[in-house]
């Protein structure tokens, strides 16, 4: 599951409320009088993928936010709690909410501000009167795990498609983007509106999301060996549809980091799992290379150097036993001459040393994906990554 704190909700609608029921926040944190009076109220029909309530009751020392365009759990947090990290305490009280990562504009939240930290003016003479270094939070309470693999890198993920890209997509049952609302565009980004070629009859309904995809180079050759390794097809993001019709549909892109196009293809989208970071020590010299072992055969954006988070693909896949979840060492092989006086062109030894580490993230009958953890040297085409 990606990070609930970093995605941006879609289009912007306004609940239609009565003069000064919300109240203009200065601060990260609610005075009293940021509260509303406990009460039912009515919540404006709007586009979201969950069953909302269609009215909501605000409990004591409560208030309810209406979901705007760019609102995330955790700037909500932040906002009304003064602390992000205390994003799972609004999602508790909204638990028609079935995936915190998606909220959409107009949805209704309501948020317990007796949860708030203590703001200015409320903290007693006792605690203030302290010295600084005394009220210092443990930094490392507050720091967010490193992920070896989020969201962010699912959408920007390249793999191989083996017999091309074209019979990759016709197995997946692949729709395709065929228009945008603004024709003078060609690369689309978040909040824009696109239209596919699948509608009801073909079982697309309104709130579903599919996973944008991209034929980005073909006829990849193994750098080495020349075998054919197929078509490289990128994951470049995720649409929402908003309108289902009788064979099309409209769609906003929820999220991307590279250009959507018209032409690329849609599959149904499934919500990835994030990886944890979890690094090897056994990086002493020389490091030892299993049999067998997968080479470093394309990097994403066809890159001939890749460094820290980049994504490669190697040439073995899940029947070379490879699994997402491996960590394996990028090493590097140097021979080197050993003869009298620099004699280059008879006794020489060969030796490997460490340049890095890489986390499987997908794996492919003969391929796999792998991101880049932490390189010491930028990792090339032909490099070896071993067990």
């Amino acid at each position: 599951m990606h990070q609930p704190n970093r995605l941006t909700v879609g289009r912007r609608r306004a609940l239609a409320m009565a003069p000064g029921l919300f109240v203009a926040l200065a601060l990260a944190v609610p005075a009293l009088d940021a509260q509303e009076p406990a009460g039912t109220i009515k919540v404006e029909a709007h586009s979201s993928k969950w069953d909302y309530p269609k009215e909501i009751k605000v409990p004591e020392g409560s208030r309810t936010h209406i979901v705007e365009k760019g609102d995330t759990l955790w700037d909500l947090a932040g906002k009304y709690l003064g602390n992000p990290y205390a994003w799972p305490q609004i999602w508790e009280l909204n638990q028609w909410i079935k995936d915190p990562h998606w909220i959409y504009p107009g949805d209704p939240l309501i948020i317990d501000l007796t949860r708030a930290v203590a703001t200015a003016g409320s903290v007693p003479e006792s605690v203030s009167g302290l010295q600084p270094d005394r009220r210092r939070a443990d930094p490392g309470a507050l720091r967010r795990p490193e992920l070896g693999f989020s969201f962010q890198d699912f959408i920007q993920l390249p793999f191989f498609a083996a017999d091309g890209a074209e019979a990759h997509y016709k197995n997946q049952g692949a729709f395709t983007l065929t228009a945008n609302r603004r024709e003078d565009r060609r690369f689309l980004a978040e909040g824009e509106t696109v239209y596919m070629n699948g509608g009801s009859e073909q079982g697309v309904k309104v709130g579903d999301r599919f996973l944008v995809l991209k034929t980005v180079a073909r006829k990849i050759q193994h750098p080495t060996t020349k075998q054919k390794l197929g078509d490289v097809v990128q994951q470049v993001g995720v649409i929402r549809v908003i309108t289902a019709q009788t064979k099309g549909s409209v769609a906003t892109i929820e999220r991307c980091l590279d250009g959507v196009e018209v032409g690329d293809h849609l599959v149904r989208f499934t919500e990835p799992a994030n990886l944890p970071l979890q690094l090897r020590t056994d990086t002493t010299d020389p490091v030892k290379v299993a049999p067998n072992s997968p080479v470093v055969v394309f990097a994403r954006d066809d890159h001939q150097h890749t460094a820290n988070g980049d994504m490669v693909i190697v040439d073995k896949g899940a029947n070379d036993g490879l699994k997402v979840g491996d960590v394996l060492l990028a090493v590097r092989t140097r021979t080197f001459p050993v003869g009298p006086d620099g004699d280059h062109k008879n006794a020489t030894e060969t030796t490997t040393h460490y340049v890095g580490q890489a986390l499987v993230v997908r794996t492919d009958a003969q391929t796999a994906t792998c991101r880049l953890l932490r390189t010491t040297e930028e990792i090339r085409l032909g490099d070896t990554l071993t067990h």
